[in-house]
Protein backbone atom coordinates (compact mmCIF):
# COMPACT_ATOMS: atom_id res chain seq x y z
CA UNK A 1 0.00 0.00 0.00
CA UNK A 2 1.59 3.26 -1.12
CA UNK A 3 1.49 6.59 0.69
CA UNK A 4 -1.23 8.08 -1.55
CA UNK A 5 -3.57 5.19 -0.85
CA UNK A 6 -3.05 5.67 2.88
CA UNK A 7 -3.68 9.42 2.55
CA UNK A 8 -6.88 8.76 0.59
CA UNK A 9 -8.11 6.29 3.22
CA UNK A 10 -7.32 8.78 6.00
CA UNK A 11 -9.17 11.57 4.13
CA UNK A 12 -12.20 9.33 3.64
CA UNK A 13 -12.21 8.39 7.33
CA UNK A 14 -11.91 12.06 8.33
CA UNK A 15 -14.80 12.95 6.01
CA UNK A 16 -16.97 10.17 7.49
CA UNK A 17 -16.16 11.23 11.05
CA UNK A 18 -16.82 14.89 10.20
CA UNK A 19 -20.18 13.92 8.66
CA UNK A 20 -21.34 12.07 11.78
CA UNK A 21 -20.10 14.87 14.06
CA UNK A 22 -22.00 17.41 11.95
CA UNK A 23 -25.10 15.21 11.98
CA UNK A 24 -24.87 14.85 15.77
CA UNK A 25 -24.52 18.61 16.21
CA UNK A 26 -27.57 19.20 14.00
CA UNK A 27 -29.52 16.70 16.09
CA UNK A 28 -28.42 18.38 19.31
CA UNK A 29 -29.34 21.80 17.91
CA UNK A 30 -32.79 20.57 16.90
CA UNK A 31 -33.33 18.99 20.29
CA UNK A 32 -32.32 22.24 21.95
CA UNK A 33 -34.71 24.22 19.73
CA UNK A 34 -37.49 21.73 20.48
CA UNK A 35 -36.84 22.05 24.21
CA UNK A 36 -36.87 25.85 24.03
CA UNK A 37 -40.11 25.78 22.03
CA UNK A 38 -41.70 23.38 24.54
CA UNK A 39 -40.69 25.62 27.44
CA UNK A 40 -42.06 28.69 25.63
CA UNK A 41 -45.35 26.94 24.89
CA UNK A 42 -45.63 25.82 28.52
CA UNK A 43 -44.98 29.37 29.69
CA UNK A 44 -47.56 30.84 27.29
CA UNK A 45 -50.21 28.31 28.30
CA UNK A 46 -49.84 28.98 32.02
CA UNK A 47 -51.32 32.49 31.97
CA UNK A 48 -54.69 31.78 30.27
CA UNK A 49 -55.11 28.45 32.11
CA UNK A 50 -54.41 30.09 35.48
CA UNK A 51 -56.79 32.94 34.67
CA UNK A 52 -59.61 30.59 33.63
CA UNK A 53 -59.11 28.41 36.70
CA UNK A 54 -58.99 31.42 39.00
CA UNK A 55 -62.19 32.90 37.59
CA UNK A 56 -64.11 29.62 37.80
CA UNK A 57 -62.84 28.82 41.31
CA UNK A 58 -63.96 32.26 42.49
CA UNK A 59 -67.46 31.64 41.12
CA UNK A 60 -67.65 28.16 42.68
CA UNK A 61 -66.41 29.37 46.09
CA UNK A 62 -68.89 32.27 46.17
CA UNK A 63 -72.31 30.88 45.16
CA UNK A 64 -74.03 34.02 46.49
CA UNK A 65 -71.93 36.34 44.31
CA UNK A 66 -73.96 39.16 42.69
CA UNK A 67 -74.95 38.37 39.10
CA UNK A 68 -73.02 41.33 37.65
CA UNK A 69 -69.82 40.22 39.35
CA UNK A 70 -70.39 36.61 38.33
CA UNK A 71 -70.78 37.74 34.74
CA UNK A 72 -67.48 39.65 34.92
CA UNK A 73 -65.63 36.51 36.01
CA UNK A 74 -67.34 34.44 33.32
CA UNK A 75 -66.39 36.99 30.65
CA UNK A 76 -62.80 36.91 31.88
CA UNK A 77 -62.75 33.11 31.61
CA UNK A 78 -64.36 33.27 28.15
CA UNK A 79 -61.78 35.81 26.93
CA UNK A 80 -58.88 33.69 28.18
CA UNK A 81 -60.43 30.56 26.65
CA UNK A 82 -60.47 32.36 23.30
CA UNK A 83 -56.83 33.29 23.73
CA UNK A 84 -56.02 29.67 24.62
CA UNK A 85 -57.84 28.47 21.50
CA UNK A 86 -55.92 30.93 19.29
CA UNK A 87 -52.64 29.81 20.83
CA UNK A 88 -53.36 26.12 20.20
CA UNK A 89 -54.40 26.89 16.61
CA UNK A 90 -51.21 28.90 15.95
CA UNK A 91 -49.04 26.18 17.49
CA UNK A 92 -50.74 23.63 15.23
CA UNK A 93 -50.03 25.82 12.17
CA UNK A 94 -46.37 26.20 13.11
CA UNK A 95 -46.01 22.44 13.62
CA UNK A 96 -47.60 21.70 10.24
CA UNK A 97 -45.28 24.15 8.50
CA UNK A 98 -42.31 22.54 10.24
CA UNK A 99 -43.31 19.17 8.77
CA UNK A 100 -42.04 20.17 5.32
CA UNK A 101 -45.39 21.86 4.56
CA UNK A 102 -46.97 18.58 3.42
CA UNK A 103 -50.24 19.48 5.14
CA UNK A 104 -50.94 22.36 2.76
CA UNK A 105 -51.95 21.98 -0.87
CA UNK A 106 -51.54 24.53 -3.67
CA UNK A 107 -54.23 25.83 -5.98
CA UNK A 108 -54.67 28.82 -8.27
CA UNK A 109 -55.36 31.71 -5.87
CA UNK A 110 -56.28 35.34 -6.54
CA UNK A 111 -54.27 37.61 -4.22
CA UNK A 112 -56.71 40.48 -4.79
CA UNK A 113 -59.54 38.40 -3.34
CA UNK A 114 -57.45 37.44 -0.32
CA UNK A 115 -56.44 41.02 0.44
CA UNK A 116 -60.00 42.26 -0.09
CA UNK A 117 -61.27 39.61 2.35
CA UNK A 118 -58.63 40.53 4.95
CA UNK A 119 -59.60 44.21 4.77
CA UNK A 120 -63.30 43.33 5.04
CA UNK A 121 -62.77 40.90 7.94
CA UNK A 122 -60.76 43.46 9.95
CA UNK A 123 -62.85 46.51 9.01
CA UNK A 124 -65.09 46.42 12.10
CA UNK A 125 -62.16 46.13 14.50
CA UNK A 126 -60.29 48.84 12.60
CA UNK A 127 -63.31 51.13 12.86
CA UNK A 128 -63.58 50.54 16.61
CA UNK A 129 -59.90 51.45 16.98
CA UNK A 130 -60.13 54.53 14.77
CA UNK A 131 -57.89 52.84 12.19
CA UNK A 132 -58.06 52.71 8.41
CA UNK A 133 -56.93 49.86 6.15
CA UNK A 134 -56.47 50.45 2.42
CA UNK A 135 -54.91 48.47 -0.40
CA UNK A 136 -53.62 48.87 -3.92
CA UNK A 137 -53.53 45.34 -5.30
CA UNK A 138 -54.57 44.69 -8.92
CA UNK A 139 -57.44 42.33 -9.65
CA UNK A 140 -56.82 38.83 -11.02
CA UNK A 141 -53.34 38.60 -9.47
CA UNK A 142 -53.06 34.82 -9.66
CA UNK A 143 -50.40 32.60 -8.08
CA UNK A 144 -50.11 28.91 -7.27
CA UNK A 145 -50.49 28.90 -3.49
CA UNK A 146 -52.38 27.91 -0.39
CA UNK A 147 -55.31 30.20 0.44
CA UNK A 148 -55.13 29.69 4.21
CA UNK A 149 -51.42 30.50 4.44
CA UNK A 150 -51.65 33.45 2.04
CA UNK A 151 -54.56 34.85 4.04
CA UNK A 152 -52.53 34.48 7.26
CA UNK A 153 -49.65 36.51 5.77
CA UNK A 154 -51.73 39.61 5.10
CA UNK A 155 -54.09 39.16 8.07
CA UNK A 156 -51.36 38.66 10.68
CA UNK A 157 -49.26 41.64 9.55
CA UNK A 158 -52.28 43.96 9.49
CA UNK A 159 -53.59 42.57 12.79
CA UNK A 160 -50.16 43.13 14.32
CA UNK A 161 -50.27 46.78 13.29
CA UNK A 162 -53.74 47.17 14.82
CA UNK A 163 -52.37 45.74 18.09
CA UNK A 164 -49.52 48.23 18.31
CA UNK A 165 -50.49 51.40 16.43
CA UNK A 166 -53.12 53.80 17.70
CA UNK A 167 -55.38 55.31 15.00
CA UNK A 168 -53.43 53.22 12.52
CA UNK A 169 -53.27 54.01 8.83
CA UNK A 170 -52.34 50.71 7.17
CA UNK A 171 -51.72 50.31 3.45
CA UNK A 172 -51.20 47.08 1.49
CA UNK A 173 -49.57 47.46 -1.91
CA UNK A 174 -48.33 45.32 -4.77
CA UNK A 175 -45.02 47.06 -5.47
CA UNK A 176 -43.61 45.07 -8.38
CA UNK A 177 -43.93 41.96 -10.53
CA UNK A 178 -41.56 39.85 -12.58
CA UNK A 179 -41.99 36.51 -14.34
CA UNK A 180 -41.10 34.55 -11.19
CA UNK A 181 -42.32 36.60 -8.22
CA UNK A 182 -44.81 39.23 -7.07
CA UNK A 183 -43.67 41.80 -4.50
CA UNK A 184 -45.70 43.43 -1.74
CA UNK A 185 -45.35 45.94 1.05
CA UNK A 186 -47.53 46.60 4.09
CA UNK A 187 -46.88 49.88 5.88
CA UNK A 188 -48.32 51.63 8.92
CA UNK A 189 -47.97 55.10 10.41
CA UNK A 190 -46.91 54.00 13.87
CA UNK A 191 -43.71 54.68 15.81
CA UNK A 192 -41.89 51.67 14.34
CA UNK A 193 -39.79 49.45 16.60
CA UNK A 194 -36.38 49.66 18.21
CA UNK A 195 -33.54 48.74 15.88
CA UNK A 196 -32.57 45.96 18.30
CA UNK A 197 -36.02 44.39 17.93
CA UNK A 198 -36.11 44.25 14.12
CA UNK A 199 -34.02 41.06 13.74
CA UNK A 200 -36.27 39.26 16.26
CA UNK A 201 -39.72 40.16 14.92
CA UNK A 202 -40.23 36.81 13.20
CA UNK A 203 -39.07 34.69 16.15
CA UNK A 204 -41.60 32.52 17.90
CA UNK A 205 -43.22 34.11 20.96
CA UNK A 206 -41.24 37.33 20.50
CA UNK A 207 -43.19 40.45 21.45
CA UNK A 208 -42.04 44.04 21.18
CA UNK A 209 -44.50 45.03 23.92
CA UNK A 210 -45.44 41.89 25.85
CA UNK A 211 -48.10 43.42 28.06
CA UNK A 212 -49.91 45.22 25.27
CA UNK A 213 -49.77 42.27 22.90
CA UNK A 214 -51.19 39.87 25.49
CA UNK A 215 -53.95 42.35 26.35
CA UNK A 216 -54.90 42.43 22.68
CA UNK A 217 -55.00 38.63 22.61
CA UNK A 218 -51.82 38.08 20.64
CA UNK A 219 -50.16 34.66 20.80
CA UNK A 220 -46.64 35.78 19.89
CA UNK A 221 -46.67 33.42 16.89
CA UNK A 222 -48.33 35.59 14.25
CA UNK A 223 -45.22 36.95 12.55
CA UNK A 224 -43.44 33.61 12.83
CA UNK A 225 -46.35 32.06 10.91
CA UNK A 226 -46.04 34.88 8.37
CA UNK A 227 -42.37 34.09 7.78
CA UNK A 228 -43.00 30.35 7.40
CA UNK A 229 -45.95 30.99 5.07
CA UNK A 230 -43.80 33.26 2.88
CA UNK A 231 -41.06 30.62 2.77
CA UNK A 232 -43.69 28.02 1.80
CA UNK A 233 -44.46 30.24 -1.20
CA UNK A 234 -40.73 30.45 -2.01
CA UNK A 235 -40.44 34.12 -1.13
CA UNK A 236 -38.51 36.32 1.27
CA UNK A 237 -39.65 38.80 3.90
CA UNK A 238 -38.08 41.64 5.86
CA UNK A 239 -39.18 44.46 8.15
CA UNK A 240 -37.74 47.94 8.45
CA UNK A 241 -38.53 51.28 10.04
CA UNK A 242 -39.59 53.94 7.57
CA UNK A 243 -37.76 57.27 7.48
CA UNK A 244 -41.08 59.11 7.55
CA UNK A 245 -42.25 56.98 10.49
CA UNK A 246 -43.94 53.63 10.83
CA UNK A 247 -43.02 50.05 10.09
CA UNK A 248 -42.85 48.44 6.65
CA UNK A 249 -42.97 44.76 5.79
CA UNK A 250 -41.65 43.84 2.35
CA UNK A 251 -42.11 40.34 0.99
CA UNK A 252 -42.26 38.35 -2.22
CA UNK A 253 -44.33 35.36 -3.33
CA UNK A 254 -43.48 32.96 -6.13
CA UNK A 255 -46.02 32.92 -8.97
CA UNK A 256 -45.68 29.16 -9.31
CA UNK A 257 -44.00 26.73 -6.94
CA UNK A 258 -41.22 24.50 -8.13
CA UNK A 259 -42.69 21.65 -6.06
CA UNK A 260 -46.44 21.20 -5.77
CA UNK A 261 -47.23 19.93 -2.28
CA UNK A 262 -50.48 18.06 -1.89
CA UNK A 263 -52.39 16.99 1.16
Amino acid sequence: MNIWTIICIICILIAIIAYFIHKRKLHQAREQQRQILTENISHELKTPVASIRGALETILMHPDMPETQRRQFLERAYHQAGRLSNLVEDISTINKLDEHSTFYNRLEVDIYTIVDNVVADLSLRASQLGACITHDVPKHLIISGNYTLLYSIFHNIVDNALNYVENAQIHIQCTNQDPAHIYFSIVDNGPGVNAEALPHLFERFYRVDKGRSRKAGGTGLGLSIVKHAVLFHEGTISAQNRIEGGLEFQFSLARRARINNTQ
